[in-house]
């Protein structure tokens, strides 16, 4: 990859070392929807596996949000982004580090949410898995992606924070719903998820590709 592509992962990974900021927050969200529902609904055994993963993907997204709007305004302060645009570079790069220091974000968001989920829950895993280390990378994937795209698209609305979940939720719908399907098959064992995971697969390369090839004109157009 380009070396600007590296320059700007690198700098974005920096400041969240710093910071703490998007991790901790996204973790202090999650696990405050893990626990909600673990007390209204009372999960046992097969409704536990029946529900978990609309619970775990909802978190995710739920608290996902609010660090991708972030992810676009720290480039606001002292007017970086008026100079990212103006470096001979394309914005594909910058799009590319964006969206995988947030899919690196959430991913440890996940990986720290695991235990507590299982504890709370009391799941046991029927089908296959090792399946979930790729749809929750997949679904994950397809979240930050679009996230990232369309925060930069709301970037100069002043409403930006209510404006993206307003333009995320509804394209996200079909992953959303892949997502939870597939985990839910994969808990419970009653079906196969193949069909999920290739409509999530699918769904990732299209609205990737799409975004890549937006963004220039959205990055530009600010």
């Amino acid at each position: 990859m380009k070396p600007v592509f590296w320059i700007h992962l690198a700098k974005d990974l920096r400041i969240e070392w710093r910071s703490r900021e998007a991790v901790n927050s996204m973790l202090f969200f999650a696990l405050l929807v893990v626990v909600l529902f673990s007390l209204a609904f009372d999960p046992q055994g097969a409704f536990a596996r029946e529900i978990a993963g609309g619970v775990l993907c909802v978190a995710t997204l739920f608290a996902s949000v609010s660090v991708l709007n972030q992810a676009w305004a720290r480039e606001i302060r002292h007017q970086v982004l008026d100079a990212q645009r103006m470096a001979p570079t394309e914005g594909s790069a910058l799009f590319l580090a964006k969206v995988l220091a947030n899919f690196l974000f959430v991913s440890i968001v996940q990986v720290l949410l695991a235990p507590v989920f299982l504890i709370f829950y009391n799941l046991q895993v029927l089908g296959n898995g090792w399946l979930l280390a790729l749809v929750l990378p997949l679904g994950t994937w397809a979240l930050v992606a679009n996230g990232t795209f369309f925060a930069a698209l709301s970037l100069r609305s002043r409403n930006r924070e209510l404006l993206l979940p307003l333009i995320l939720f509804p394209i996200f719908m079909p992953a959303l719903l892949a997502m939870v399907q597939a985990t839910t098959s994969i808990l419970t064992g009653e079906s196969d998820p193949t069909l999920w995971i290739k409509l999530l697969a699918g769904y990732d390369i299209i609205f990737t590709t799409v975004s890549l090839l937006l963004f220039d004109v959205v990055f530009q157009a600010e």
